[in-house]
């Protein structure tokens, strides 16, 4: 999926689409983003030093899981993270990097869906969570 069908999925528009593209590998979620180095999150975080922010690698595990339900995720639909569990920062995210991410959905009792994921930068783990989010809307 390309960033158009992507948000055919994902409420999320410019500046918070965080993937480049997303494909299904089975019951795996695998997504790219590369950081360009013009994102607003970047900017001061930190000067002469940028990295992208935990939350933000946080967010772009999150996008990924949702590639998962595609067909839970139709229009006026929301994906809203409800906890973030045993996340682990390894290694920072640099502009010029691409971060490559692998999520599954361990559990689900709509709308609550029970996620795992890993981002990781030329095959070295750079963060890693278990998370849930609700799907709210229509």
């Amino acid at each position: 999926m390309n960033r158009e069908e992507l948000q055919s999925i994902l409420p999320h528009r410019e500046n918070m689409l965080l993937l480049d593209e997303a494909h299904r590998e089975g019951d795996v979620a695998c997504g790219t983003y590369r950081v360009r180095g013009d994102e607003f999150f970047l900017q001061g975080h930190f000067p002469g030093n940028p990295i992208v922010p935990g939350v933000i690698l946080c967010e772009i595990l999150a996008q990924s899981a949702c590639v998962l339900l595609s067909d839970v995720m139709q229009e006026g639909r929301l994906p809203v993270y409800t906890g973030l569990d045993k996340v682990r920062f390894r290694a920072p995210v640099r502009p010029g990097d691409t971060l490559e991410t692998r999520c599954s959905i361990a559990r689900a009792k709509p709308p609550f869906y029970f996620a795992q994921g890993t981002a990781s930068v030329g095959g070295k783990t750079c963060v890693s969570a278990e998370f849930s989010f609700a799907v709210i809307g229509e």
